[in-house]
C-alpha cells in the first residue's frame, strides 16, 4: 500500500511539474557526466553550474507563457 501511495504521488508531482527542478538537476548531472566522459577528462566544464531553483521556474514559465501560443 505504501508503494502504491508512493508511485501515486510521484505521478501527481510529475504531471503538476512539481518536480520539474529536480529532474532538470538530474539531466543536467547526467549531461555534465557525459560530456567529461566524452572529453576523457581533459576538458572539464564544471565552470557552468545549473540553474538556481528560481531562475530555473522562470525561464520555464517564460517559454510556456511567453510569445503567441496558438495554431492561427
Amino acid at each position: 500500500m505504501k508503494n502504491w501511495l508512493r508511485y501515486c504521488w510521484n505521478n501527481i508531482r510529475r504531471l503538476s511539474g512539481d518536480d520539474a527542478y529536480e529532474r532538470y538537476l538530474l539531466q543536467y548531472a547526467e549531461h555534465i557526466q557525459a560530456h567529461n566522459v566524452d572529453q576523457n577528462n581533459s576538458e572539464q566544464i564544471g565552470s557552468e553550474s545549473p540553474l538556481s531553483k528560481k531562475e530555473f521556474f522562470k525561464q520555464w514559465q517564460d517559454g510556456k507563457w511567453k510569445g503567441i501560443k496558438r495554431c492561427c
